[in-house]
């Protein structure tokens, strides 16, 4: 029977019948020989049967690009498969391609792209066209292990790795085009980036009103005026009558739905986005992952339709500000919101490669009350991603497209930022978003003090009737906890405010009724249909909180003029309440004389803990050299960042100041430091999170009789809550700043042109994360994904015998010790019992 394949031949095919019923049929003759996986090669102008796609696939590429001229006989799709090796048959090409990386990243992205698409689109996709092009050139006459557009990205993978400069980046291609003039090469950084961007997933610029009280987006995408205030979209200078139209800022939104199917495109990390359903743990006291919380299961719960698929994605959010230059002396706070995915496993999720860049909110000033307005676009999709989901190609399930629907379970801050996110003020006499009205706290001299920890306690404890605390007894009950019915009655309440900075508009101040408690505004994520019901919305921030608290009881404890909180208005303090007459200031002549306190190193138990901290040697990679941060003068120490804190915190200070202080306080700080190190173990257990939260009541009431009030700020009361927010949430590694903020490292080294930050960082940003994508197919150089550990020595055989096989690399200059006979005859007993070797000898 002749098959008919006039059809084949028509240019002008988007709207052509005959060109449908065509490739119906041929569609139709193709079904019965796709192979066991449901692919076939794809005979599309762009494909060339060199890529293999299922058929829904081959529909959409050849309506869009057309079929293959020179392929006459359909060898690969039901005529005369027998035929298949002749020779007079157009073959895939067998060299550059077949061995060629790039082939498989160009069909999954391609794939990932087209599998969804709404077939009979008229517009024509010329995205890829240059991709193609460099994939089907040779880099140099005759060599065929490379293709150009291959070569290309690994010698961006190598620059991005090692952080080549743009400039050293472009001599480098000036010498390779000298040294191989027939090279099929790019001619600048500028262009290899280019080409990089066609496999990168873009963003949009939108932009904003000068006082930030609205998005010229949707609706308002041609309004040339803000919708709130009247300020013009465009920034004008005096004089200026024509030219080029400025926004005074742009936000840079990166699509989360494009990034979340990609996630899927490829098998490589298509089966990890399931992790969490065969991966949770077993026990149900032990928590290794969110999906072992109580919030996640709770979730489950009252969503099962979401949580029947397991690929339905759940997200974290993060946002924080940061300087983007490194003359920190600019007062400049740019603000990246970055998701997290809590589908993957806890080793992989909060890696670089897996967080997602979200928006990027432009400075120089930090968004402050006014984050609700940028994170429109987010919401908006957010709400959609969990309404109506998106279709998604799954790369490594028998079932290649599902409805793929996201939640964002919490958001991870620190302190301030969660206040602009939640609503909820961090400042006043009720500042813990927790303990909400019922925060216990007390106006001391200059400051508010988070102080009386007494009412924590069940009502028959005898510290409730000891007046040594502030002199009064505690007669208030337990506060009670607010649950979302709670908070949205309180919600109801708070008024709407305009948005925006504008003197007249929302940047009017304005006083807080009493029935609003410490609530600023609605928070946006309430637009979230089950956001009101999710037990843990917003999680306090471990990494913040240990560093404020080892600063405040280190530098109390080595009496640091800066950061000590035993100042002369704590005394007074005690003087107002009656307590601790000890402790009270008194004048000697005209001299004001504060009495030394128990809570103070003396000054040669200061540098004993100085000479300390510096003897201390930690093992590679565990922490920074802590002796550079202790004065020349063992008088005290400085410089300390947030790592820093978490391990004196963990390790030292239980161990230093045990022989320095007497053991009411040392066994105070001691059980203090103990739970820390409790809280940040990659493994939790429930029934220990459950007896902390007894046990922190009583550590806080201890430190209420060794410190001042002045000493309780906000961080020491909120860790009354981290126990509470470990059994609904899981591990803290997985819910701490600290993988957030060396991302913000990563966005800073993308900035190239100090002028315009936000555009560097976006740029960069898109071509790494194609990059990465790529690099996950590299097998034959190293990548973020099959570089070796920091310390992967392996093993070193330096001797015949099992015993003396090195398992580390030796470092140093080799030196003889001589040991005296007991120890020799000790080490050759050993030696002779453990040297399979030589049992045969010995027997």
């Amino acid at each position: 029977m002749t098959i008919d394949k006039s059809w084949t031949q028509i240019r002008k095919h988007s709207n052509s019948a005959v060109f449908w019923q065509g490739l119906q049929s041929f569609l139709q003759m193709a079904k019965p020989y796709v192979n066991d996986r449901g692919f076939i090669r794809c005979p599309c102008n762009r494909c060339i049967n060199n890529v293999q796609h299922q058929l829904e696939v081959l529909e959409t590429h050849i309506h869009r690009f057309g079929f293959m001229s020179d392929y006459n006989e359909w060898i690969y799709h039901g005529e005369n498969v027998n035929a298949a090796s002749s020779s007079n048959v157009p073959q895939p090409n067998s060299g550059v391609h077949d061995r060629d990386e790039m082939f498989e990243v160009l069909e999954d992205i391609i794939s990932n792209d087209a599998e969804v698409d709404q077939l009979g689109s008229q517009s024509s996709n010329v995205q890829y066209d240059d991709l193609f092009t460099a994939l089907n050139s040779e880099l140099y006459p005759g060599v065929s292990s490379f293709s150009s557009l291959n070569f290309l990205v690994k010698l961006m993978h190598l620059k991005v790795m090692n952080k080549w400069t743009n400039k050293s980046f472009d001599e480098l291609l000036k010498l390779l085009k000298l040294a191989f003039p027939k090279m099929d090469l790019v001619e600048s950084h500028y262009e290899a980036k280019k080409l990089m961007t066609n496999m990168g997933l873009g963003y949009q610029s939108i932009h904003v009103c000068k006082n930030d009280c609205a998005l010229f987006w949707n609706e308002n995408s041609t309004s040339k005026t803000c919708s709130v205030c009247s300020e013009s979209r465009w920034k004008m200078q005096a004089g200026q009558q024509t030219g080029k139209n400025v926004s005074h800022k742009v936000l840079r939104y990166f699509p989360l739905a494009p990034r979340l199917k990609r996630l899927f495109a490829t098998s490589k990390t298509a089966k990890l986005m399931q992790w969490h359903r065969a991966g949770k743990s077993t026990d149900d006291n032990v928590m290794r992952h969110p999906v072992d919380g109580r919030a996640w299961k709770d979730f489950d719960r009252k969503h099962p339709v979401f949580a029947d698929d397991v690929r339905n994605v759940r997200l974290g959010l993060a946002a924080d500000g940061f300087n983007p230059f490194n003359n920190m002396s600019i007062s400049y706070s740019m603000w990246p919101v970055v998701l997290t995915t809590y589908n993957l496993p806890p080793w992989l999720c909060m890696k670089p490669e897996y967080l997602m860049l979200s928006l990027l909110i432009p400075g120089p000033q930090s968004p402050g009350k006014v984050m609700d307005v940028f994170l429109r676009p987010l919401i908006e999709e957010l709400k959609e991603l969990w309404e109506n989901g998106i279709d998604t190609r799954d790369a490594g399930n028998d079932i290649k497209v599902f409805k793929m629907r996201a939640a964002l379970l919490w958001t991870v801050n620190d302190f301030p930022a969660r206040s602009s996110l939640s609503g909820w003020s961090r400042q006043g006499y009720k500042a813990c978003p927790t303990c909400n009205e019922d925060t216990p706290s007390m106006r001391v001299i200059g400051k508010t003090a988070y102080f009386g920890y007494r009412h924590f306690l069940p009502s028959t404890y005898r510290w409730r009737s000891n007046l040594d605390f502030d002199g009064h007894t505690e007669r208030k009950r337990p506060p009670h906890r607010f649950s979302s019915v709670d908070i949205m009655d309180q919600l109801r309440r708070v008024k709407t405010t305009i948005p925006g900075k504008h003197p007249n508009y929302g940047g009017v101040k304005r006083k807080r009724g009493d029935d609003e408690l410490n609530w600023r505004k609605k928070s946006i994520f309430y637009e979230l249909p089950y956001w009101a019901e999710i037990e843990l919305k917003h999680n306090l921030d471990v990494m913040h909180i240990e560093k404020n608290i080892c600063d405040s009881l280190l530098g109390t404890l080595m009496g640091d003029p800066h950061k000590s909180k035993d100042t002369d208005n704590a005394r007074r303090d005690l003087q107002n309440l009656g307590i601790r007459s000890e402790l009270h200031l008194y004048e000697d002549g005209n001299r004001l004389m504060k009495p030394a306190a128990e809570y103070t190193f003396s000054e040669a138990n200061r540098r004993k803990f100085c000479r300390f901290v510096r003897s201390v040697k930690f093992s590679d990679g565990f922490a920074p050299n802590l002796s550079k941060n202790v004065a020349q003068n063992d008088s005290h120490i400085v410089g300390l960042k947030s790592h820093d804190c978490h391990v004196i915190m963990q390790r030292l200070l239980p161990v230093g100041c045990r022989s320095l202080v007497n053991k009411t306080i040392s066994s105070t700080i001691i059980e203090l430091c103990t739970f820390f190190n409790q809280l940040c173990a990659r493994t939790v257990n429930v029934t220990d999170m459950v007896k902390a939260q007894d046990q922190l009541v009583i550590i806080l009431c201890k430190l209420e009789r060794i410190f001042p009030p002045a000493f309780f700020d906000i961080m020491i009361h909120l860790v009354l809550h981290l126990p509470e927010e470990a059994i609904l949430s899981g591990p803290v590694y997985m819910r701490w700043m600290y993988p957030f903020e060396r991302y913000l490292k990563r966005l800073k080294d993308y900035v190239r042109n100090a002028a315009k930050p936000e555009g560097s960082i976006s740029e960069g940003y898109v071509v790494d994360e194609a990059l990465t994508f790529c690099s996950r197919y590299f097998d034959d150089i190293e990548t973020r994904f099959n570089r070796p550990d920091r310390n992967d020595d392996g093993i070193h055989r330096t001797r015949r015998l099992f015993v003396f096989e090195s398992q580390c690399k030796p470092m140093g200059k080799q030196s003889q010790v001589y040991v005296e006979k007991n120890v020799r005859d000790r080490a050759e007993f050993y030696i002779l019992n453990n040297s399979p070797e030589i049992e045969t000898y010995l027997k």
